[in-house]
């Protein structure tokens, strides 16, 4: 191993100071051509196929087609040339590299676009990269017999480089695949018509926890990790996990069960305590609630099951809303409701069954209070706009008909005494 990497040293170090021009300059020219290529397929040809074909099976990830494109030419290139022993010595390192570079940015642009996180993309692409690397220059066999033979031994165990490797590579691997997996099922469950919105977050949620089961096991099991060095732990350390987690696994419990009962969905539209709006989201540990005017509630799922809550579409999405207005002692009372009704039956959002009605609620000193009933299907949307445009539109009725809004006053009279 030490051979291999001073051979590797000191080639990179002649390089560095006196480079082998035969080797260098035939290197360099096919590295230029390869990524020229790859830059003249992606313009001509990328950006067609992120237009056409692609946006229709790939969504959002188009964007991805143009830059793998380019980098998978110039690999395709650069492969023949180290095919054809183009060069040798110097030149078949800068190759290899520029060979092993083009494949890690396929890589993480295909990872990139299935939506793999960033980390876990760049970790992957560097793994590839150096395992390349390695192999054109022929030291990946003793790389490994290297990293296996620098052991440092805790307790009665021994760990080698080569554990930490295959360790950080296994992770990597698991957890890239397991997000792979996790948005195509993910996308798959989203897709089934025959279940509704809540069904299919539910299926999600539980797809997800599987999947993680199923990759923390087989991490295990790849690694070879004894799980019987942790049994004296296991009864205190669960026992801790259950005090100092218990709201945590409440609400994971309670979003399952709103999950399951179907009481509340994404899209509802619910009020708790003060807070009104739609359910945007059910997660893991919150309900996202948002409001009309931008804000984002997120409300513990525990809270939403042992609390009382108001859900407005649970089974029908009709609300009924009432308007308060009054109108003065002197009116035609018939006709300011006929007018009232006709304003309210004339917005698009008010249903024509059941029909508005305006009822009288109180004679006071000042006014004749009315209760104007009208129904909505679409709450969501929110409701103090129909409100505002309904009385908008009885004040332009009031004032073409000459019906006259209340207003408070006082009758004062003034009485002489006469002076004795």
């Amino acid at each position: 191993m030490l051979a291999e990497f001073e051979r590797m040293w000191f080639s990179m170090g002649h390089m560095m100071v006196s480079p082998d021009m035969d080797s260098v300059v035939p290197a360099l020219l096919t590295i230029i051509l390869a990524w020229l290529v790859g830059w003249a397929a992606g313009r001509l040809i990328g950006q067609r196929i992120e237009a056409g074909v692609a946006a229709q099976f790939l969504g959002t990830s188009t964007r991805r087609v143009t830059p793998i494109l380019r980098s998978g030419l110039a690999a395709l290139v650069l492969w023949g040339g180290i095919g054809n022993q183009i060069a040798t010595g110097d030149g078949l390192l800068l190759m290899a590299a520029a060979l092993a570079l083009a494949v890690a940015l396929v890589a993480y642009n295909m990872l990139r676009g299935l939506s793999v996180g960033q980390l876990s993309s760049t970790g992957l692409a560097l793994l590839i990269f150096t395992g390349l690397l390695v192999a054109q220059l022929g030291g990946l066999g003793q790389l490994i017999a290297g990293l296996d033979a620098a052991a440092v031994p805790i307790g009665k165990r021994t760990v080698t480089l080569l554990d930490i490797v295959n360790t950080i590579i296994v992770v990597t691997l698991l957890i890239g695949g397991t997000r792979l997996i996790a948005g195509g099922v993910t996308r798959w469950i989203g897709s089934i018509s025959a279940l509704d919105l809540a069904q299919r977050v539910l299926f999600q949620k539980l797809a997800q926890v599987a999947l993680l089961v199923i990759a923390a096991g087989i991490g295990i099991n790849l690694l070879g990790i004894d799980l019987t060095a942790f049994a004296v732990f296991s009864g205190a350390f669960g026992l801790a996990v259950g005090f100092g987690f218990q709201k945590t696994f409440g609400n994971l419990l309670s979003g399952l069960i709103l999950l399951m009962d179907r009481s509340i969905k994404p899209g509802d539209v619910i009020a708790v305590g003060d807070t009104f709006g739609w359910v945007n989201k059910i997660g893991v540990r919150y309900v996202s609630l948002l409001t009309r005017d931008g804000k984002e509630h997120l409300i513990p799922n525990e809270s939403m099951v042992t609390g009382t809550v108001e859900n407005w579409s649970y089974s029908s999405k009709d609300v009924r809303l009432h308007i308060e207005l009054g109108v003065a002692h002197g009116c035609d009372v018939r006709l300011a409701q006929h007018l009232m009704i006709e304003a309210a039956t004339a917005h698009p959002r008010v249903l024509a069954e059941p029909e508005p009605v305006a009822w009288i609620t109180k004679f006071s000193n000042n006014a004749i209070e009315h209760d104007l009933r009208v129904w909505i299907d679409d709450p969501e949307n929110g409701v103090a706009k129909v409100k505002g445009e309904i009385l908008l539109r009885i004040w332009d009725l009031f004032r073409e008909h000459g019906v006259t809004l209340p207003f408070n006053q006082q009758d004062v009279y003034l009485r002489t005494v006469e002076e004795k």
